[in-house]
Formats: C-alpha cells, sequence, structure tokens
C-alpha cells in the first residue's frame, strides 16, 4: 500500500471517529462546563500524545525542533487546540449534535480555497461537485435542525473557519515533522492556552469540582479525541488538504444515524432523500475523480 493510499485510509477513519464523536460531545457538554470539559479533555489527550511519543523512542525529533517551528506549533495550539474548541463546545452546548457535525463539515469549502491560494493545490472540479452533493445530502437530512440559526451555530463556525485556517498551517508544517509531532503541539500548547483562559475567567473551579462521573464522560470523549488527531495528522502528511475535509463530510450522516439508532429519531423522506445524495457524492468522488481511478485497485487490495 502506498503512503497515499495509507493515507487516505487514516482520514477515512478520522471521519468515522468524527461522527462518533460529535454525537458523544453532545451529551458530554451538557453534563459539564463546556470550558471545563475542553481543557480537561485536550489536556488528557496532550499526556496520551506525550506518552505515545516517548513510548516510540520520537522524542528525538522533538528535541531538534527550532524556535520558528515551536512557535508555529504554539500558533496550531491557539487557532486550533484551544479557542475554536471554546466555541465549538459552547455552541454544541446550545445546539444539536447533528447541526453541529454538517456546520462542522462544511470546513471543507474553507479549506478549499484557502488551500488553491496557501498551497498551490488544485481543486479537482469533479471532487468538488462531490463535496457540494455531500454537503447538500447532509443538509436534507438535518434541515429539521437547522431551520432556527443562532447564537450556537454561529459558535460553530467560528470554530470551524479557524480549524479551516489551522488545517493549512498544520499541512505547511508535516513537511518537515511528523503527524505525531504536530498533533502534540496541537494539543500541548492548546491546554496551555485554555488553562490560562480559565484561569483568567476564574473557571478553574469547575475542574478541581468534577465528579467520577463527569471525569468519565470526559474520558470517552478523549479517548475519541486521541483517535481523531493521530488518524488525522498522520493521514493528512499523505493526501491534500482539500481531499481530506471532503472526506469528513463521511462523519455527518454517522452523527444522524446515532441519533436515530439512539434516539430513535423518526427518518423522513427529505432525509432518505439526502442519505441518497450522500451515497452519489461518494461515488462521484470514487468513479469519475482521477486520483481515484489511478488508485482503485490498491484501495481495495
Amino acid at each position: 500500500m502506498t503512503n497515499r493510499n495509507k493515507g487516505l485510509a487514516l482520514v477515512f477513519t478520522t471521519a468515522i471517529i468524527s461522527g462518533v464523536s460529535v454525537f458523544v460531545n453532545g451529551y458530554s457538554v451538557k453534563m459539564i462546563n463546556p470550558s471545563a470539559f475542553a481543557f480537561a479533555k485536550n489536556g488528557l489527550v496532550a499526556l496520551a500524545l506525550l506518552a505515545i511519543i516517548v513510548g516510540a523512542t520520537k522524542l528525538k525529533e522533538i528535541s531538534k525542533l527550532n524556535l520558528r517551528q515551536w512557535g508555529k506549533l504554539a500558533l496550531i495550539g491557539l487557532i486550533g487546540g484551544s479557542i475554536p474548541f471554546l466555541l465549538f463546545f459552547n455552541g454544541l452546548a446550545m445546539t444539536g449534535s447533528a447541526a453541529g457535525s454538517f456546520i462542522h463539515k462544511s470546513m471543507f469549502l474553507f479549506v478549499a480555497i484557502a488551500a488553491v491560494i496557501f498551497l498551490k493545490e488544485k481543486l479537482n472540479p469533479k471532487l468538488l461537485l462531490a463535496a457540494v452533493v455531500l454537503l447538500f445530502g447532509n443538509l436534507l437530512i438535518l434541515q429539521a435542525d437547522m431551520v432556527n440559526p443562532g447564537i450556537g451555530q454561529l459558535l460553530v463556525l467560528g470554530a470551524t473557519v479557524m480549524w479551516a485556517v489551522e488545517n493549512i498551517l498544520s499541512k505547511k508544517m508535516l513537511k518537515d515533522l511528523s503527524g505525531n509531532t504536530v498533533a502534540f503541539g496541537r494539543m500541548f500548547f492548546g491546554s496551555i492556552f485554555l488553562l490560562a483562559f480559565l484561569g483568567f475567567t476564574n473557571q478553574l473551579g469547575p475542574v478541581t469540582a468534577m465528579t467520577s462521573q463527569q471525569w468519565l464522560w470526559t474520558a470517552i470523549p478523549a479517548v475519541l479525541l486521541l483517535g481523531f488527531v493521530l488518524t488525522w495528522y498522520n493521514g493528512l502528511k499523505h493526501v491534500s488538504v482539500s481531499l481530506a475535509t471532503v472526506i469528513l463530510l463521511i462523519g455527518s450522516p454517522i452523527t444522524t444515524l446515532l441519533n436515530f439508532a439512539v434516539l430513535q429519531k423518526p427518518v423522513s423522506g427529505i432525509e432518505w432523500a439526502g442519505a441518497s445524495l450522500l451515497i452519489a457524492g461518494c461515488a462521484t468522488w470514487y468513479f469519475f475523480t482521477p486520483a481515484s481511478r489511478k488508485n482503485k485497485q490498491e484501495l481495495l487490495s
């Protein structure tokens, strides 16, 4: 299997984790202070990533980072590992998990534009068509949750735009660094910024007062986030950021299916039409983009 196909497999895994994670986070943020939840979860992931790096004897790469690279990792932590988490989880606490997932998956629009400008990526029109079909399919499935947009949706949108910018910067960093190192920088510095925010706004109390049940509902999303960043950054190293964010669109219907299975929400005709568009969008990408045709046999092997 080529590096590119390994990258695709990892990003597909990220999409699945993302769909499950948004659903679980929708429960967690209603039980815990959203800001405290973001810090505790990200801090656990940062510690886990450090343990993985030490266990894999990859400290040499971190020790060789220069000041400029540390600065960029800190920036990634600010715009990817702290502020958007505050926006996202506070927004998610105000809106439904399915709506939050849909808005988050619109990130490919912002990434696609930025990738063409800053990364000189060539945007495949058929890939864009597949992405639009997938996004419209998601919109049909989630239409009931998007009728009355409010502050919660705007906060999630703000987080999405920031994550789009962070992914462009991360893609540049991945030319010289491993996915684990970039993921660690994002979560480590992100946790520091979140801790500073909690201290400045006198919100450390909810963290120290968390019950064992609240820690459990923090640990579960933390495990999912760990899987997300490990698969995402290691996959992003080998595929274009535009393609990677299109694949993330698959996560939204997974969230919707979980809402249906767990909450037993009825499925309307419009939602079935949306599901059909999701299948059509995947088929458009798989069968008609040149990169897919070239690697189809390898992906199936």
